[in-house]
């Protein structure tokens, strides 16, 4: 009997003692739990109602006043500005020959709505700051890291424009694989672009892949961004689901700006959670969804404003976060990316980027963004007058600018499924 309790004993401490090592293996150096609870609680501020989604997600509905953006250094005295002042993403689009578009849905309002004076703020979980890397790191990209050879055995990247001018090429980057339409040498005060909605397949733990529009200003090295669209990526979710996202940067990705309400600086003023999913998403030969994405400058504020759908109002990049984007960018992206420790090399990833199809296999098979559209200062919101194509890995990842006749405007297709035959 005496054996039996002493075996029972023994169990029990090693059952707690592995448990317990589970828990601490999940922790980073320097990381205690006690030190990531003083960390939630910093971005998580106190909610007037929070509601629980199907999907997992616990979206908070935070006092406008007292979100997290205004923690930022240079929004100290900042006056919140509820809706643009100028409305530059108004211009009509001609949808004659189109069918009508179901209108994106995030999953959370299926179950309630947040009052008036509030904005909904996914809420950061225990579980989704163990994951990360680091505290200090959670919610950012990490650091675009230059290579100067492209170690992976695939086709050239290539740059093309319409006009047959001189072809320009960007520096490859170790980390990240994109397939890109770009307008590049103007003063741009705001892009917009339908972005075909899909749910492609991330293949690393720390992979994740995106569609979306970027507006760049700065030098090469140290430029500032700002972005949105939507990405799956697993370990800063915690799932691998299709999600809306916003970033920014005004380092590169060095050291500022993040995804989403992670760390401060994104205003929100609108009823759409940043980080939570969207529905529907298409499916190869079957329907096709669409999330129209539109950012754009106000004149008289100097914010980045974002809009979903034409008319939803998110939110907005105040401009005091910046330098050269204060005022204008002179890069526009349009396209996808993957981030993996695995491009550019062998094995690559098999993370997908678009619907995991190349961009020849057009409508209804490849991802794609129509109605791709600049603003620059004749405030009009129209066609660039020059665009080119980018693939970093044209046999994993392509671009394609797709025109089926002289009078209908260009559809840009791109993606494809990463690791395959002619890229391993």
């Amino acid at each position: 009997m005496e054996n039996a309790k002493t075996i029972s004993v023994l169990l029990l401490v090693t059952f707690v003692s592995v448990l317990g090592n589970g828990v601490d293996s999940k922790l980073k150096a320097g990381q205690t739990l006690s030190e990531i609870d003083r960390r939630l609680k910093l971005l998580n501020k106190p909610a007037v109602k929070s509601i629980k989604s199907e999907d997992g997600d616990i979206i908070d509905c935070v006092d406008i006043y007292k979100q997290s953006a205004f923690d930022h250094p240079a929004l100290k005295n900042h006056k919140i500005q509820l809706k643009p002042s100028v409305d530059l993403l108004s211009g009509e689009l001609d949808r004659r020959n189109e069918s009508p578009r179901p209108v994106m849905m995030q999953t959370w309002q299926k179950s309630g709505s947040c009052p008036n004076g509030t904005v909904p703020i996914r809420r950061i979980q225990r579980e989704d700051l163990l994951r990360a890397a680091s505290l200090e790191n959670f919610g950012r990209k990490a650091p675009e890291i230059p290579s100067s050879a492209n170690k992976t055995n695939v086709k050239e990247s290539q740059f093309m424009s319409f006009n047959d001018s001189k072809p320009l090429g960007f520096p490859p980057i170790v980390n990240r694989s994109a397939a890109l339409l770009v307008t590049v040498g103007y003063n741009y005060i705001g892009a917009q672009g339908d972005i075909n909605v899909w749910n492609p397949k991330v293949d690393l733990p720390d992979d994740y892949t995106t569609a979306q529009i970027w507006l760049k200003g700065g030098p090469g090295d140290n430029f500032e961004s700002i972005e949105g669209g939507w990405v799956v990526n697993p370990k800063l979710y915690g799932d691998k689901l299709t999600r809306l996202f916003v970033y920014w940067t005004r380092d590169g990705y060095k050291s500022t700006g993040c995804f989403d309400a992670i760390c401060s600086g994104f205003v929100q003023t609108g009823q759409i959670a940043l980080g939570a999913t969207i529905s529907p998403i298409s499916s190869s030969g079957g329907s096709q969804y669409y999330v129209t994405v539109g950012i754009s400058l106000d004149p008289n504020s100097g914010n980045w404003w974002l809009k979903l759908n034409g008319n939803v109002v998110v939110g907005y990049w105040p401009g005091s976060l910046f330098g050269y984007l204060s005022h204008t960018a002179t890069i526009v992206e349009w396209g996808g990316q993957v981030y993996s420790p695995n491009v550019k090399k062998t094995p690559h990833t098999k993370t997908a980027m678009g619907s995991g199809e190349f961009s020849h296999s057009l409508q209804g098979s490849a991802c794609s963004i129509e109605h791709v559209r600049i603003i620059d200062y004749s405030l009009q919101l129209k066609y660039p007058q020059w665009v080119g194509t980018w693939a970093d890995e044209y046999y994993c990842y392509d671009a394609y600018n797709f025109v089926e006749g002289y009078t209908t405007e260009p559809v840009f297709f791109f993606g494809g499924p990463g690791q395959n035959p002619n890229c391993k």
